[in-house]
């Protein structure tokens, strides 16, 4: 009898499995619009933040061992306690939080946008705000709000640096002054230049003016450099920091495979493998990989979703390269809300998992970040018509 043994090529067969255990953080929040993931207290531990619907909050990291012995999926952990930093700042809700240590005492600096009213495009006292919250002697406390000036329809911001100590908020509304319908006006993105007294004026930096529905966006920095790239109803334009101002430019793996970006509602890079990931169209179905050896400049990794609302790309399985995870917030055809992660394989080709394909996590933000400092990379999400802030921790299988 002859025996015959196929040899698979190493590549393929240690690719490592996704494997994640689900804490419930909190199972009662209102809306759960943003999250980011910072140390505010300075104890060295990454905490949660969120812009809730009517309150800004954190969630103070616990430290030590996660919870063993599977998930925790019907009640809230008593481990992660909540503190409200902002109340009520505007008659509409918030909608958006980015936090970064700036000046380098190890705590976030905190900023929020409000005023969530997209209908209203004209009346800025109506729609639209942006808020530098100043930090008490006991973060726990609430914090001092310092309004600045705002588009309207505030809709997404984070913490840029622009130089060795320099850093700006890049605001990105969502309609520009006077649009309907996404016709009109372009989008006024702002950059506000951090001041050393932040209750004093800040400086104003135009990044752009021409794209309409601008939905979201995401920056990086290699060395002194920093860009960004805004996705919105007209696709993609990336941005650099140069010479004291922002300037588009289409270098780099920003300009490779770009054809068919119309109409996109999440966007994020992939640093390790140089790709862009786009959810598409605005609040859709598709989660799509834009590469310059994709079919066409791109593919389709999905076309499953229902309200397509979030999307991070970082490497939580060790790979060396990037994976994607998306979110969505409506029952889809299967009546299920989620979270999925697609891995890149060495043929080119994507494989999906699924973080959760239930009705537990209607997602409408999500974060990744090493919540426990055990070297991987965990998931932090926040659901929308589930009204909870779930993380995922990691427990990945080589």
């Amino acid at each position: 009898m002859r025996l015959l043994f196929f040899l698979l090529p190493v590549s393929l067969l240690a690719q490592p499995t996704p494997n994640f255990q689900v804490e419930v953080v909190d199972n009662q929040i209102n809306i759960g619009y943003g999250l980011a993931i910072g140390d505010v207290d300075g104890d060295r531990l990454p905490d949660i933040l969120m812009a809730d619907q009517r309150d800004i909050v954190w969630y103070k990291n616990p430290g030590g061992r996660r919870p063993s012995g599977g998930s925790q999926t019907d009640k809230q952990s008593s481990r992660w306690t909540r503190y409200v930093m902002a109340r009520n700042l505007t008659p509409q809700d918030n909608v958006c939080i980015a936090a970064r240590d700036l000046n380098g005492d190890g705590k976030v600096e905190v900023a929020v946008g409000a005023g969530w009213n997209p209908a209203e495009t004209v009346d800025s006292t109506k729609s639209g705000a942006v808020f530098y919250l100043v930090r008490p002697t006991d973060p726990t406390q609430i914090w001092e709000r310092v309004r600045l000036p705002h588009e309207v329809t505030t809709h997404r911001m984070r913490w840029v640096r622009t130089g060795r100590t320099n850093y700006q908020l890049v605001v990105v509304p969502l309609h520009g002054l006077g649009n309907k319908n996404g016709e009109g006006r372009g989008v006024r993105v702002w950059g506000y230049e951090f001041p050393k007294d932040p209750r004093s004026r800040w400086k104003q930096h135009l990044v752009d003016s021409t794209m309409h529905l601008t939905h979201n966006f995401e920056a990086w920095e290699d060395g002194n450099n920093t860009s960004m790239v805004l996705g919105g109803k007209e696709g993609s334009k990336v941005m650099k920091w140069t010479a004291g101002r922002w300037v588009q430019t289409d270098a780099g793996a920003e300009k490779a495979g770009t054809s068919g970006m119309q109409d996109i509602g999440e966007i994020r890079r992939g640093d390790s493998h140089r790709f862009i990931a786009a959810v598409q169209p605005m609040h859709g179905n598709r989660v799509v990989v834009y590469t310059p050896t994709a079919t066409k400049n791109r593919d389709t990794l999905s076309t499953t979703l229902n309200q397509g609302h979030a999307l991070v790309c970082a490497d939580w399985l060790g790979m060396g390269r990037d994976q994607i995870a998306v979110g969505w917030r409506n029952p889809n055809a299967e009546g299920k809300v989620g979270t999925r992660l697609f891995r890149p394989d060495p043929n080119g080709k994507w494989t999906e998992f699924s973080i959760d394909d239930s009705v537990r996590m209607a997602c409408e933000d999500m974060q990744a970040a090493d919540l426990d400092g055990d070297g991987d990379l965990d998931l932090i999400a926040s659901g929308r018509a589930t009204l909870n802030v779930l993380i995922y921790w990691n427990n990945r299988i080589p």
